[in-house]
């Protein structure tokens, strides 16, 4: 009998962790937002995970926000608690490059709280690694060619500004 309720026991954990790691909502599977946009039905109402470089701003919506987060595949619009964007330092840009950031929450596909978009209500954010300004230079071969060919264009433009000049005389 013993060894029956031990069978019993291992069986109900068993079934118990199946249910429970199948369940919609609280497995959070790791998605490019690409995928999430594609199979909108799939992963509609599961807590997903996505990871992306944050860019544009934080918009502030009293308690909460709204940031921008982009994966290289795409960008999808991320519903976080204002207090939540105080960890966030740089948003990318011309300029700079945002902040990498892990987001895990919520997926709508239809989301009736933000005017039927699709959008993600973040749970849990990471910062994954920390932006940066970017330091653009340009090169001293595009310099040079941008001054021959001024010099060429100048030339070109006296040489028409002439010959008009001289048809008009002409005439």
């Amino acid at each position: 009998m013993r060894k029956g309720k031990k069978n019993i026991i291992c069986l109900s954990i068993f079934f118990l962790f199946l249910v429970v790691s199948a369940s919609r909502g609280y497995a959070a599977e790791t998605v490019t937002i690409n995928q999430l946009i594609e199979n909108t039905a799939k992963y509609d109402n599961l807590v997903v995970t996505v990871e992306g470089e944050v860019i544009g701003e934080t918009l502030e919506r009293g308690d909460f926000a709204w940031v921008n987060l982009n994966d290289t595949t795409n960008a999808i619009g991320i519903w976080m608690k204002l207090s939540d964007t105080k960890q966030l330092h740089y948003y990318g840009d011309y300029s700079h490059r945002g902040d990498t950031v892990k987001i895990t929450g919520r997926f709508s596909r239809a989301c009736s709280e933000h005017g039927g978009d699709f959008d993600i209500h973040c749970n849990q954010i990471e910062v994954v690694e920390k932006g940066w300004i970017v330091n653009e230079s340009v090169s001293s071969n595009k310099i040079t060619a941008t001054v021959v060919l001024s010099i060429i264009t100048s030339i070109l433009l006296a040489g028409y500004i002439k010959l008009v000049r001289r048809k008009e005389l002409e005439n």
